[in-house]
Parts: structure tokens; C-alpha cells; sequence
């Protein structure tokens, strides 16, 4: 491989470390001075997660000028879409994620492994919005945004590099949310479930023909929907068998499970025309 081609993959794969690394340099000095007295360990890293995040939004345009060459970032990253646009993409994302959840907490409910039962405080509800933009766009901004464009540039470029990217993009991002320490095969059905969601959101961003506000709805509302359940209206048993409803127990994670596979296969089979097509607006 070229020396020019491996600097960019070192540069490729050490950026976001970096960006990691000084979110959390910028946040030791407020703990060594005694002014996050009182914070748990949790609370300190989503702090230096946030200020990561931020630096993000700060060096990423730059990046996308200087090492794609790109002279609209935002509006390559699928974010600068238009206010109709957006909106519209949004709201897709979210139908499919509500769907989705209703058939997992339906098929858990007629089987008698949940009941319903309670509501959702204020609290509650304003935490899963919180979810559903913050979570959703910070993640699809990294993974279906910067990630899936940086790949397809190192992976070859044009409509093979893209596909290429396109799976590569959701084994990253499955083995990024993956828990190691659950045991081979709950750790195997995340690993799978994660790699099919990563492939439905690049297949949401594509069939939006580039907006990313779609995949953002999708990602967003799948987790902020999936805490609200959790967090009031849905009492599931501890006893619910994993291969369906994936690994947790009452508090379970239905994308290692087959009720996710399923959801998400389905999804998968209803984009499966974006799956070979390749829209130049995607990167």
C-alpha cells in the first residue's frame, strides 16, 4: 500500500480516539479542583463524552474540506438537507422505529412474558426525547455520517468503495456497541443484531437519498422508545427466554434477540432495492 494511503488510515482511525482522549484531558482539571465533587464516575465520562462530541462538530467541517474535498460538509454529511426535507426524513425514521417496537412489546405481551402496567413521568418522557435527538444524531453523525464517507474514500471510492463502506460501517458500529462480557452466545445474537440495525440505517440514509435525518429518526426513536417502555408501561418477566427477546432479563436488549432479527430483517427485505444502489448524494 502506498505511504500516502496508510497515513490515511492512521489518520482515519486515530481521529476519533483523539477527539476522545482530549474530551477527557478537558475534564480532569474540574476533578482535580474539587468541582465535580459529588458527580459519579458515570456522570465524569458523559461529561468528557459531551466535550469529545463537541470538538467533533468543531474540527469535523475542516476535515471534510481538507481530506475529502469536500467544499459543503454538512450538506455531504446529510445534515444541511433542508428544513421539508429533514422533516420528512425524521419522520419516517421514527413510523419504522414505533413500528418496530410495537411488534417486540406486542408479540412480549400476547405471550405472557410482559404485562402493562403505568406511565411515563415528565422526567421520564423529556429523558427519552433526549434520546431519541441526542443519541440519535450524535451516533448517526458518526457512523452513517463521517464514518461511512471516510470508509468509502479509503475502501476505493466510487460506487464499490461505497459498498464496501455500507458494511464495514455496520461492523464497526456493531462492534463498538457490543458487550463483551455477557457470555459467547447473548455477546454472538448483539453482534448480529447490531450488524443488521448498522445495515438498515446506511439503507434509511440511502433510500433518503442522502439526508441523514432518517437513520437519526430510526436509531433515536429504537432507543429513546425502547427506555420509555422499559421505564413505566412495560413490566417485563425476568424469566423471558433470551433467544427471543435477547439478553438482560427484565431489562432486556431485543436486538440480540429473534424478535429484533426479525424486525430488522424485514426492514432490511423492505429496503432491499437501496441495498445495490447507490446514490452519488450519499457521500
Amino acid at each position: 500500500m502506498p505511504r500516502r494511503a496508510w497515513l490515511g488510515w492512521i489518520s482515519t482511525l486515530l481521529y476519533l480516539p483523539l477527539l476522545y482522549g482530549l474530551g477527557w484531558l478537558t475534564v480532569q482539571p474540574a476533578v482535580a479542583w474539587g468541582l465535580l465533587d459529588g458527580w459519579r464516575a458515570d456522570q465524569i465520562a458523559l461529561l468528557g463524552t459531551a466535550l469529545a462530541f463537541v470538538l467533533l462538530l468543531l474540527t469535523l467541517p475542516r476535515r471534510l474540506r481538507t481530506v475529502w474535498g469536500e467544499p459543503r460538509p454538512w450538506r455531504t454529511l446529510g445534515v444541511a438537507v433542508g428544513w421539508a426535507t429533514g422533516l420528512r426524513s425524521l419522520l419516517r425514521g421514527l413510523i419504522k422505529a414505533l413500528l418496530l417496537l410495537v411488534v417486540v412489546a406486542g408479540v412480549l405481551l400476547f405471550s405472557g412474558q410482559a404485562r402493562w402496567s403505568g406511565g411515563l413521568t415528565p422526567a421520564e418522557a423529556i429523558n427519552a426525547v433526549a434520546l431519541i435527538l441526542g443519541v440519535g444524531f450524535a451516533e448517526e453523525l458518526v457512523f452513517r455520517g463521517w464514518l461511512w464517507g471516510e470508509l468509502s474514500q479509503r475502501l476505493g471510492g466510487g460506487p464499490l468503495g461505497d459498498q464496501r463502506a455500507l458494511l464495514t460501517q455496520a461492523v464497526v458500529f456493531s462492534l463498538a456497541h457490543t458487550r463483551f462480557n455477557l457470555g459467547l452466545v447473548p455477546m454472538a445474537g448483539l453482534l448480529v443484531g447490531l450488524w443488521l440495525l448498522g445495515l438498515a440505517l446506511g439503507l434509511q440514509r440511502r433510500a433518503d437519498g442522502g439526508s441523514l435525518w432518517g437513520a437519526v429518526g430510526l436509531h433515536g426513536g429504537l432507543v429513546g422508545g425502547w427506555f420509555s417502555l422499559l421505564a413505566g408501561p412495560l413490566q417485563i418477566q425476568s424469566t423471558v427466554p433470551l433467544w427471543l427477546a435477547g439478553p438482560g432479563g427484565a431489562d432486556p436488549n431485543p436486538i440480540g434477540g429473534l424478535l429484533g432479527w426479525a424486525g430488522l430483517g424485514f426492514l432490511l427485505w423492505v429496503r432491499r432495492r437501496w441495498f445495490w444502489s447507490w446514490p452519488g448524494s450519499v457521500t
